[in-house]
């Protein structure tokens, strides 16, 4: 039953050195003398004859040889010109034969990619760049001040240090050249309920003082960036896999619908009156309610001065949205820009507040002052605050990579990497930090505008740094009039937008019937906005988690049965009535490696198999097999590409069950004598228990073929396994 050989398998394989693997095996035809004299036809990789020109590999390959060229190899040893570079041999073999003269800063540009595109910057993005960067500048340095006040309840400048300083790091270290970095809502809302709490907890007044807060917010700021810093360099870039859609999109629709709360108090001017009943440290729906009973407490000149704004940037955005195909240039309008100008205006012409409408007041302007917070007396803040930088840097992460993946995908060239991102965030929050900013990353709103304004490279990032340092220093004392619940009116156009895109992913959930995505959502927006911002995360994550392992754990197995007078097995379960189930003999495919993780159930799977035929059976039905209809098991096993100790020793557990019943075992698609998976079960006795080396075959076909054979008169494969 062992399978013909080629006409040319023999010489081939005398020729060809022992314990090769499947790929070096293939990479010997062309790197080692061919087999035999003229040509052959066995594929891609067909040696040539002896005496062809290109020396007997490949008239395409020749000139490059691969890796596995002794020449090559004996090049990168201890003498090598790449002590820094990563990739082993055969990354230094082809970039010494791709001609790589300088491979140290070859090493240092992927690493601080602000050395690479410096060097090749072009004269021509000039232009893009510098206007991208100012526009940027025009429309979010007011949102800086609101995020600030309003959220982080921070004085303003702690705003504009987040794009004075996070964005200059990430123009540096950062993978995407559009990405623009400032601070987000909900990493604000999330620093100013942390400092709120901290305040209270320590006994003074939760509001705090400038000063304080400051402090607390560096110690906020650089914990999320260490946090972020430290996952890059350990490598857990893959972890944005691990939160899922709906989690994420519940959490952010509540983060929107809170601010969006937070922001009509001061939008109706009830602070003073929020404080005095203590209600700005409440639950969200506790401060709806309380904002409904207290409606007609509203000041009027305040509450039409922030509809107003409101609708005005609403309007704006609106149209940009409508016109932009027609008029690109639309995209340059800073209709946020005009509106806090204006209002700043019209509060000093007509003395606004000397009637009652709050205003920003003086901000102090040239101070860029470094406060080190690691330091012995703060370690209690550290710790009371580390799940508020986890949680910012958690949310801050997922929301970059999926803005540089989504920009780098529209980009030529570029190589986005999610622990490369890790490393230049956490880098710009600590730098940030130390200057008491507010937490930074990256924002896709932010980032496509940067796009659609002509920026094509971190120059435009390091444009906006620069205006916002001309505006700390110089532009801050006009800012004076500017009212405060114009900025409230700004931040909730930025919670009117986290909102808006719920409707879509409901939409699409119900249309594809995923209840449970549904439910999650559910689950973690009533969470947040009836509890607290951290307890409706930490349900999200911990949903995410446990849905995660709850994947990863469930064995995918199935059976199999043949496609009437064929030799093609499909599965039972998908395509029942395509297929005839072979009587008296179950076939298994595992498709999967076998780990302590998804073995655990793989023993009641293959019960219920036996049971019913199928695992979509309730546990609880009555048995539909007869007893004695079982005599044989095939399990096919092509996709077990790798074992460890647990999941052997279920195996074991599982064979060692049937033979003891009486059943016979075998196995069809085995990976090939002396692989890893298969020394295992030679070691573990999985073989011999099975009934030796010919119940190991390389098909399906073949294993119900020996099931029709007595056990006695089944010949023994030749030197073991049949491969």
């Amino acid at each position: 039953m062992s399978r013909p050989n080629t006409p040319h398998a023999p010489s081939s394989q005398a020729l060809q050195p022992k314990n090769l693997t499947a790929r070096t095996r293939l990479l010997h035809q062309y790197t080692d003398p061919p087999p035999h004299d003229g040509p052959c036809h066995h594929g891609t990789f067909s040696p040539m004859p002896r005496n062809s020109p290109s020396g007997g590999a490949s008239p395409a390959l020749a000139p490059n040889r691969l890796p596995g060229d002794e020449a090559s190899i004996r090049s990168t040893g201890s003498g090598s010109r790449w002590p820094l570079m990563g990739g082993g041999k055969t990354t230094q073999a082809l970039a010494e034969r791709h001609g790589v003269k300088n491979p140290t800063s070859v090493y240092w540009m992927y690493y601080i990619p602000g050395l690479s595109w410096m060097g090749q910057y072009k004269q021509s993005y000039l232009l893009g760049d510098i206007v991208a960067g100012i526009t940027m500048a025009s429309f979010y340095i007011p949102i800086a001040l609101s995020l600030s006040t309003n959220l982080a309840h921070l004085p303003p400048i702690h705003g504009l240090y987040a794009f004075a300083l996070q964005p200059l790091v990430y123009a540096i270290l950062g993978s995407c050249p559009t990405m623009a970095v400032g601070p987000e809502a909900a990493g604000s809302l999330l620093l100013g309920s942390a400092i709120r709490l901290s305040n209270a907890h320590h006994g003074s007044n939760p509001e705090g003082n400038d000063a304080a807060n400051g402090h607390l917010a560096s110690v906020i700021t650089t914990t999320t960036g260490a946090i972020a810093l430290c996952a890059g360099i350990v490598r857990l870039g893959f972890l944005d896999s691990v939160l899922s859609r709906p989690l994420l999109r519940g959490f952010i629709s509540a983060v929107g619908w809170v601010i969006f709360v937070d922001q009509l108090i001061p939008e109706m001017g009830l602070q003073e009156l929020a404080k005095q009943e203590r209600i700005s440290h409440a639950s969200s729906l506790t401060k709806f309610t309380w904002l409904i009973r207290n409606a007609e407490n509203a000041h009027r000149l305040t509450f039409t001065v922030a509809a107003v704004a409101f609708s005005v940037i609403m309007i704006g955005r609106v149209l940009k949205l409508r016109l932009q195909s027609r008029l690109p240039s639309i995209v340059f309008l800073p209709d946020r820009f005009f509106v806090v100008v204006l209002s700043a205006i019209l509060t000093y012409t007509f003395s606004w507040d000397t009637a009652g409408l709050s205003i920003l007041g003086a901000i102090s302007s040239g101070k860029f002052q470094f406060y080190f917070p690691f330091r012995p007396e703060l370690v209690t803040h550290f710790q009371e605050n580390f799940s508020t930088a986890f949680l910012i840097a958690v949310l801050g992460f997922f929301e970059s990579v999926v803005a540089a993946k989504s920009l780098g995908s529209k980009l030529d060239n570029a190589n986005i990497s999610a622990n490369r991102e890790l490393v230049a965030l956490g880098t710009a929050n600590i730098i940030g930090g130390c200057f008491q900013a507010l937490p930074a990353f990256g924002g896709y709103g932010r980032s496509k505008v940067n796009q659609a304004t002509g920026g094509k490279t971190p120059l435009s990032s390091v444009v906006l740094s620069c205006c916002t340092m001309l505006c700390i220093f110089f532009l801050l004392p006009y800012f004076y009039y500017l009212p405060r619940c114009v900025l409230s009116a700004m931040v909730s156009v930025v919670a009117f937008s986290l909102l808006e895109e719920a409707p879509a992913d409901i939409k699409f959930f119900l249309k594809i019937k995923d209840i449970q995505s549904l439910l999650t959502m559910l689950l973690i927006f009533v969470t947040t906005i009836v509890w607290s911002l951290e307890l409706g995360m930490a349900v999200g994550v911990g949903t995410s988690v446990v849905s995660v392992i709850r994947h990863s754990t469930r064995a995918r197995i199935m059976i199999l049965g043949r496609v009437p007078n064929t030799n093609t097995f499909k599965s039972a379960e998908d395509f029942p009535e395509e297929i005839e189930h072979i009587e008296g003999c179950l076939i298994v495919k595992i498709p999967e490696p076998l780990t302590f993780a998804n073995t655990g159930e793989l023993r009641n799977r293959l019960r219920r198999l036996e049971l019913y035929g199928t695992t979509r059976v309730h546990p609880g039905m009555p048995r539909f097999r007869g007893e004695g209809e079982l005599g044989n098991v095939v399990f096919d096993i092509h996709g077990v590409t790798g074992m460890d100790g647990s999941g052997t020793q279920v195996l074991k557990e599982i064979v060692s069950g049937y033979v003891g019943r009486g059943v016979r075992v075998f196995f069809s698609r085995v990976p090939p004598k002396g692989s890893q998976v298969y020394e295992l079960f030679v070691r573990s006795g999985i073989v011999e228990i099975a009934g030796g080396p010919s119940h190991f075959v390389d098909q399906v076909d073949e294993a119900l073929r020996l099931t029709e054979v007595p056990e006695g008169q089944i010949a023994p494969a030749e030197g073991g396994m049949l491969v």
